[in-house]
């Protein structure tokens, strides 16, 4: 017994931790690739940089909906490989409300908001009620309301532009904190809250560490520890330093952290979380250890439908206008985000932080092929190439576990 329980205790060799590393973080190291490939490109061409103050605000609020849609679509596909290819559609649908009670019908915006959000819960649990008690497959269910939906957004814009979205509803989801500062003052706010959360991240890798050795686990290699922080200050820094030199801090920055902290927790530290996991590995054996795998089902296309409202809401923000294209093709983004980063087509395996560099890769590659001009024809193209190796990457890695 003590023999165990000092190999159980024993530090990671440096070897181990970096290999450990570099296995657990593939694709942010893609993604680094990537980036420094569009950065290359971008000064052989002449045209500019990405590392601008506007350009990486820009990218948070572009492509948040991305990040927002892939959280939920993690859930769905952790259930079992599960999708959910109505959510554009919804997004379309829920903004085409959102823009007539707030723009046509003057209605109260914090009201607007909350019917919004009750409008997506509803259409959630309407397609999690097929795809849960009625076991009609989740590909059909979300197909058709695919179609329903973007119909019913049609409908009810009838075709037309509503627009503009008012200044305070603007201030809520395209907003900057502090806002309508002088220079100074929001340079000195953004750097504050980048070192509070610098200072957070060192504290909570400590105590990670702390309560893993006194349990008896294996630690990581204290130099891997102190590398994994030096890395992750860094990119908080870079951001930090990028968003101080223009307007501050994004609201949707704050709310994208809210988001992904959540799900996070929920996923990876709570019960249910863990049951989503175990029913994508053995749906059966879950439901004979007494998970209410129905239950769960539903739930993850009802967050879904919530998930979506919202993003419609912070759609309807960045373009200050519902429109009937509105939501086009972002349910492949938000699939192609969570196959990028290393969620599994099977279910059962798949993390929120892979989902967040799964989405910054998508984002990185929107915004870097615009940069680059490269023409819409070939965009979609490329980001489908980069679908298809990730998940070639992903089977090819399990047949490779498997035989060893």
């Amino acid at each position: 017994m003590n023999n165990t329980t000092s190999v159980l205790r024993k530090t990671a060799s440096f070897g181990e931790g970096v290999t450990g590393l570099l296995k657990k973080n593939t694709m942010a190291l893609a993604l680094v690739v990537v980036v420094v490939l569009i950065e290359v490109l971008l000064h052989l061409t002449g045209l500019g940089t990405m590392f601008k103050d506007m350009n990486i605000s820009n990218l948070v609020s572009q492509n948040a909906y991305v990040l927002i849609l892939a959280t939920g679509m993690l859930l769905c596909i952790l259930t079992g490989g599960n999708i959910d290819l109505s959510v554009g559609s919804m997004v379309c649908f829920v903004g085409a409300v959102g823009g007539q009670l707030i723009v046509n019908l003057h209605a109260n915006i914090y009201v607007s908001i909350l019917c919004c959000l009750a409008i997506g819960l509803a259409v959630g649990a309407w397609q999690g009620f097929w795809i849960a008690y009625v076991r009609i497959p989740a590909f059909i269910v979300t197909l058709a309301g695919m179609l329903i939906w973007r119909g019913m957004g049609w409908i009810v814009l009838n075709g037309y532009t509503i627009s503009p979205m008012p200044k305070n509803y603007l201030g809520i989801f395209n907003g900057y904190i502090p806002a309508n500062s002088s220079a100074e003052w929001i340079r000195m706010l953004t750097v504050i809250v980048g070192a509070v959360i610098c200072l957070a991240i060192i504290a909570l890798q400590i105590r990670s560490r702390i309560v893993r050795r006194n349990k008896g686990y294996q630690v990581e290699n204290i130099i891997v520890t102190a590398i994994k922080i030096i890395i992750i200050l860094f990119v908080i820094g870079g951001m930090t330093y990028f968003l101080s030199g223009y307007k501050g801090i994004p609201i949707v920055l704050i709310m994208l952290a809210i988001i992904v902290g959540a799900y996070a927790f929920y996923t990876s530290r709570t019960v249910p979380g863990r049951y989503l996991y175990a029913m994508g590995g053995n749906e059966k054996a879950a439901k004979l250890s007494g998970v209410n795998t129905n239950r769960m089902l539903f739930f993850a296309y009802t967050n879904m439908g919530f998930l979506s409202a919202f993003t419609a809401l912070v759609c309807l923000g960045r373009f200050a206008a519902a429109t009937p294209t509105m939501g086009n093709s972002y349910e492949l983004d938000a699939i192609a985000a969570c196959f990028i980063g290393g969620a599994s087509v099977t279910g059962g395996s798949g993390t929120v932080y892979g989902v967040v560099i799964g989405a910054i890769l998508m984002g990185v590659l929107n915004n870097g092929m615009s940069m680059l001009h490269i023409d819409n024809n070939w965009q979609l193209p490329i980001k489908g190439f980069v679908l298809l190796a990730a998940v070639a990457f992903d089977v090819i890695s399990k047949k490779r576990a498997r035989a060893l």
